[in-house]
């Protein structure tokens, strides 16, 4: 691989507004319902009563998470694909479907344990993000990453956001990414606060 591009994200930016899956719809033009990221919000967090008071007290946090495909080292979705659709470019580290060969099986959506793929209910193709590649060709960012108000989503090679980063932490919300070597950075507030400390 010549380079390997990933996602990072922020939680303690990002408030789960929806505005990167609105673009993602928009520049994909995904009338049908479909949407190549999404967005979601986890709560962790519980109430208490305090022993000395009596009064309720909680730590509950709210996090937004904008998830799509993470375009892994080791994408099952790739391994399961019966005819080869599905295959990681080596020149960027893409995981790309090629549509000729795609039969539409949903295997590879099976796979996938971030649920990234969705059936096009016309073409009857297996589909997902591409990180806009085509915009990447450009020297851009894809849609969603420009679109989010807070700067709560960033795109790059995977090898440098790491060496700013961090390998960030590991939600218990989320699928482990040494299943799949998923090329994602997921920021918790703990580690946002970490990072700007050092600055």
């Amino acid at each position: 691989m010549s380079k390997q591009y990933g996602f990072l994200i922020n939680t303690a930016l990002c408030t789960g507004c929806g505005t990167c899956q609105a673009a993602c719809i928009a520049k994909n033009n995904l009338t049908d319902g479909r949407s190549f990221r999404r967005v979601k919000v986890y709560e962790r967090g519980s109430w208490r009563q305090d022993r000395m008071t009596g009064a309720w007290v909680n730590d509950v946090v709210a996090l937004g998470v904008s998830m799509s495909c993470n375009h892994c080292d080791e994408p099952s979705c790739a391994d399961a694909c019966p005819t080869g659709a599905q295959d990681k470019r080596f020149e960027d580290g893409l995981v790309l479907i090629d549509e000729d060969k795609c039969i539409g099986c949903g295997m590879c959506a099976r796979a996938c344990p971030y649920g990234a793929l969705n059936l096009n209910p016309v073409t009857r193709k297996m589909t997902k993000c591409n990180a806009c590649e085509d915009r990447l060709r450009e020297g851009l960012n894809p849609d969603c990453v420009d679109a989010c108000p807070y700067g709560a989503l960033v795109f790059g090679e995977i090898s440098k956001l790491r060496e700013l980063y961090g390998k960030g932490s590991q939600p218990s919300f989320l699928p482990d990414p040494e299943m799949t070597e998923a090329n994602l950075i997921v920021l918790l507030p703990e580690d946002a606060r970490k990072i700007n400390a050092s600055r």
